[in-house]
């Protein structure tokens, strides 16, 4: 015989559960809430704060089932339930207010075994698919279920508008063994702002926090969740995709132009463009220009516009400042269309110590060390990983396979690698400590660099890794197997300091630093690398490109037409950052467009052309890129010419690939009839002359071409005598 609750004098649950459920210290709710067993009778105990009167409907049924409210326990209801079909509650709120929901504490768990022993183990590389918040429908129901892993947290909860920002609605579900606490709640969809309210270790309520795997977010200084339903895209790339691979190997022209989305072109009353108005201006851009590939300055949610976003709070989603996640695939997807690859900045070296963010998450140091020698940023203020533990060097090596799998991104350049490979960066004696064999080396970081591009390169044929490290930390862009960190390019930013710095000087001094333009040679082949010009170097007070040159006008634009000359001739891959390609004059500004305006003067639309024509014959030509990795494609004419500051080299592509010289004259003094040697006779034509009046120069150059005799000279088998602009870069070609 069923129980009638106007019989029931007490709760499901004993007086001690019911008291830390209304104070909110309760970590079992499904201990108390939900349907329970009595002696055969289903009793459902529900707490609505708030409520005057809460009742159940059984499914099919058209009667109510009142709930009785809990004495001196207010908000709590509970009652008997007939049968054992789905209910749903009504409740009623002063004033006549009505609401009808569904239990959270009726539904059963989402994840499973299999979801528990891979995250224990650390090898859950698609951590994505059962962390965050997933709009799905369980148990016949709509909702999003929720899942965050707070090993140390005495409580975990969602806590949401639809709850009123009340951290005892919806606590959660802690699953044994992993640490992971989930809780589905129906009715809750795209578009909720949400965070979680924990309870520390400590047993003391923390700040709410942002979800470490959530996909979206507010727009900033707002800094709640998004719930994000990124199921569903129908990707229409699948011809790139298929011959992606071809366009990021060590013999294919890459081109890279760094963006900072947020300051490339802003829109009416200074708003930053959106990813949907980037997927045709910026990709349209970009691919006229000549480049390869577009690389992204970090698009990760990150809260403050300052970092550029290099302090990333939310790592699995893309910032909202410029659309929602799909509308950052349909900019994707656009670049493929258009022949682009897309490279992001993934920033897996720090974070930022934001309050709603992942320092002390649980209220212990539990993604970050809790020795501040180990896990402080002096240099940025912010914290390190612990890339020793395994369950957050599992959360590093699934973001960098999230956004290749879901976004169909094509290349990972990760920043600051080199903070991460010693344990000493930029501290003081006494301020860090050794690794086990009283090294400066971080082991850990070592081995997550090295997990991180095993697992990528795994997951998705065809992508590229590319390191920014800053010091000679050997075989970066080495396989694993043979001991390197498993990235397929670096950055080289020896030879972007060493030339720069002989830029910068007056020519007249030139000749006594000859050296800084040819010591990349002596390395140029240890690495896959790349030749950055990149936003560091038009910031901080540097000035801009243009500004770093010297001498009068004209002379700047000379110098650095004819520094893009070299930079396209030498071996490595390229990448430009926005504005360089016309030669902008202020110094980069995050917080305002790049000077477009620039362009109505031709000697700075002369620069954007000759950015789009060296693009243009490095593409086309595989002597200036097949082996731009290997030594048997370069050979010096002339490197020792520092009284006139010209220097020469050869450049090979394949056995059947014409031959390419790259001549570089760095003094405002024309040389009308230089003795240069050709490794074979015939026509040579002049494929590219910075200083053509089409640039902004003189005009002054070779009409086209240049004829190369059978007199040994610079140890090749031919000679000519070839007429240097002043301050200009000659690219030969030979045609036999």
């Amino acid at each position: 015989m069923q129980t009638d609750h106007r019989d029931l004098t007490a709760p499901i649950a004993p007086p001690a559960l019911l008291t830390r459920l209304l104070n909110g210290t309760l970590d079992d709710p499904f201990a108390v809430l939900g349907p329970h067993d009595r002696s055969g009778d289903r009793i459902v105990t529900v707490f609505v704060p708030g409520a005057d009167s809460v009742s159940a409907t059984v499914d099919g049924a058209q009667s109510a089932h009142p709930l009785a409210p809990a004495k001196e326990y207010d908000g709590i209801f509970f009652g008997p339930v007939p049968g054992d079909a789905p209910y749903r509650l009504q409740a009623t709120a002063p004033g006549g207010v009505a609401w009808e929901f569904d239990d959270p504490y009726r539904f059963g768990p989402v994840l499973g075994e299999i979801d528990d022993y891979l995250m224990g183990e650390g090898t859950h590389k698609r951590l994505w698919e059962v962390l965050g918040a997933h709009v799905i429908t369980h148990e016949g129901v709509a909702g999003t279920h929720f899942a965050v892993w707070a090993p140390n947290a005495k409580r975990v909860s969602v806590a949401g508008g639809f709850n009123l920002w009340d951290g005892r609605r919806h606590v959660m579900r802690r699953r044994a063994n992993t640490g992971v606490w989930e809780i589905f709640i129906p009715g809750i969809g795209e578009g909720e702002p949400y965070k979680y309210e924990l309870l520390g270790a400590d047993g003391k309520l923390g700040p709410l926090k942002a979800d470490p795997v959530g996909f979206g977010s507010q727009h900033p200084p707002e800094n709640a969740s998004v719930v994000r339903d990124i199921r569903g895209y129908g990707w229409p790339d699948d011809d790139w995709m298929e011959t992606r691979a071809g366009r990021k190997a060590r013999t294919a022209p890459i081109s890279v132009y760094e963006v900072h989305l947020g300051s490339w072109r802003r829109k009416e009353g200074g708003r930053p463009i959106s990813y949907v108005e980037a997927a045709e201006e910026l990709v349209d851009y970009a691919a006229d220009m000549g480049f390869t590939h577009i690389e992204l300055m970090p698009i990760s949610e990150y809260p403050f516009d300052g970092s550029w976003g290099y302090q990333p709070v939310g790592l699995f989603a893309p910032t909202v400042r410029h659309g929602p996640p799909h509308e950052f695939r349909d900019l994707v997807a656009a670049a493929h269309n258009k022949g682009l690859g897309v490279i992001l900045d993934w920033v897996p070296g720090h974070f930022p110590t934001d309050p709603h963010g992942l320092g002390r998450f649980d209220g212990t140091a539990l993604y970050e060390h809790a020795d501040p020698r180990e896990g402080f940023h002096q240099d940025w203020n912010t914290l390190i990983y612990n890339y020793g533990r395994t369950e957050v060097r599992n959360y590093l090596v699934s973001n960098a396979i999230y956004w290749l799998e879901e976004y169909h991104v094509d290349g990972l350049r990760v920043d600051a690698v080199a903070s991460m490979l010693y344990r000493d960066y930029s501290r003081a004696e006494g301020e860090w400590v050794p690794n086990k064999d009283g090294g400066r080396e971080n082991y850990e970081a070592i081995a997550m660099l090295q997990e991180m591009n095993i697992a990528t390169y795994g997951a998705q044929p065809g992508i590229m890794t590319v390191a920014e490290e800053s010091t000679s930390y050997p075989k970066v862009s080495a396989p694993v197997d043979q001991g390197g960190l498993g990235f397929g390019y670096k950055w080289n930013m020896g030879w972007m300091n060493d030339t720069l710095d002989y830029m910068s000087r007056e020519p007249i001094y030139r000749q006594h630093h000859h050296h800084q333009m040819t010591f990349g040679l002596t390395y140029a082949f240890s690495e896959n690398f790349i030749l950055p010009i990149s936003h560091d170097e038009v910031v901080h007070g540097k000035g801009s490109m243009l500004t770093r040159m010297p001498g009068p006008e004209d002379e700047k634009f000379a110098n650095l037409r004819a520094y893009y000359g070299f930079m396209w001739g030498h071996p490595g891959k390229k990448l430009l950052f926005m504005g360089q390609e016309f030669g902008q004059r202020s110094e980069w500004n995050h917080d305002a467009q790049i000077d477009w305006a620039a362009l109505d003067d031709p000697r700075h639309a002369g620069l954007q052309r000759l950015v789009r024509d060296l693009n243009t014959l490095y593409r086309g030509t595989p002597a200036l890129h097949a082996l731009d990795a290997d030594p048997k494609g370069f050979q010096w004419i002339e490197a020792d010419d520092a009284a006139n500051s010209v220097y020469a080299w050869l450049r090979r592509g394949g056995p059947d690939d014409p031959n390419a010289v790259i001549i570089c004259n760095f003094t405002p003094v024309e040389r009308p009839a230089y003795k240069l040697g050709l490794p074979a006779t015939g026509r040579w034509r002049e494929a590219l002359n910075t200083d053509a009046e089409i640039y902004g120069g003189g005009g002054r150059g070779n009409m086209g071409a240049v004829d190369a005799v059978g007199k040994p000279r610079h140890g090749q088998a031919a000679s000519t005598e070839i007429y240097l602009p002043p301050l200009s870069t000659v690219i030969l070609i030979h045609e036999g």
